[in-house]
């Protein structure tokens, strides 16, 4: 199943596209420059930069061609070749950026991303970089038909609805759900604290709201805990708060952010297994704050 493309022209990113090599498992552009925010102008998105993601099988062989097509895109790394490049781009969330690139007209940035590491984010949420940038609305661009990778977009959307349920009340609205979707992946970004805009996730879920539905609409229609009112453009949810409820949405949430709680919840020493753990979590009445925490 592959991800809902996003209507409305993705010409002028393609045009972008064309830049690049072609050996791309999937690209997609994000951020202001694609999706309207809250606050901002009617122009403003047409001179922010454009942010892109692209997704490689082999970064080594793309970022050669990459160096022979944009050589001036890179800093002076590019004296280093293309391993070095792409043994640095193993570090951190495993994506190298080049920034500041004047493209058609526009100032792009594009950071490369190796499709295994990719699929690890998205499955584990290794680092929730990437997979939560695609927690929220992107505009796919090429998307192969690597079938992993597939089922990895659809895990990772899953995964954010089982956290998201975790840490809402028992009822709540359809735009409650967005907005603790959109700030999974900003929980623990320091930015959001020091130096950006605290309204940020409110002001990227607002205009974007029907964006929002087209991503979640087909798993919220599979999931027994939500009333899908089509007619009513509105969901209606009751989550089961039970302990029992709790601790099945915890098995099966990811599993970077599960033994983060584990760490959390488990003192030094005891090393008691995770599903041991995740069942006192479950039973705890501040069940969904230890998971934000997480």
């Amino acid at each position: 199943m592959a991800l809902p493309v996003l209507s409305s022209s993705g010409m002028k990113f393609r045009r972008v596209l064309a830049h690049f090599p072609q050996e791309l498992s999937l690209a997609f552009a994000y951020g202001s420059g694609v999706f309207r925010q809250a606050g901002a102008s009617a122009g403003h998105g047409e001179t922010n930069m454009l942010d892109f993601v692209f997704a490689v099988d082999d970064s080594v062989t793309w970022h050669m061609m990459n160096l022979l097509k944009n050589r001036s895109h890179y800093s002076f790394l590019k004296v280093f070749g293309p391993k070095q490049i792409s043994s640095i781009q193993s570090y951190g969330a495993g994506i190298y950026y080049n920034t500041l690139v004047p493209c058609n007209g526009r100032m792009i940035k594009y950071g490369v991303i190796s499709t295994d590491t990719l699929i690890d984010d998205l499955l584990h949420w290794k680092t929730l970089y990437v997979a939560g940038r695609l927690q929220k609305p992107v505009k796919i661009l090429t998307q192969n038909e690597n079938s992993k990778l597939q089922a990895a977009l659809v895990s990772n959307l899953k995964s954010a609805v089982t956290a998201a349920f975790l840490m809402l009340p028992e009822s709540f609205s359809e735009e409650d759900l967005y907005m603790q979707i959109a700030g999974l992946s900003y929980s623990g970004d320091f930015r959001m604290v020091i130096g950006e805009d605290r309204l940020k996730v409110q002001n990227i879920v607002k205009p974007n709201v029907p964006h929002f539905q087209k991503l979640y609409s087909n798993i919220l229609q599979d999931c027994p805990q939500v009333v899908y009112k089509h007619h009513l453009g509105r969901l209606e949810a009751s989550i089961d708060k039970s302990p029992e409820g709790q601790f099945t949405q915890l098995m099966a949430l990811p599993r970077t952010l599960q033994q983060k709680i584990t760490s959390l919840v488990d003192p030094p020493g005891k090393n008691r297994d995770v599903e041991e753990i995740l069942l006192q979590v479950a039973h705890d009445p501040d069940c969904g704050f230890v998971v934000h925490q997480g």
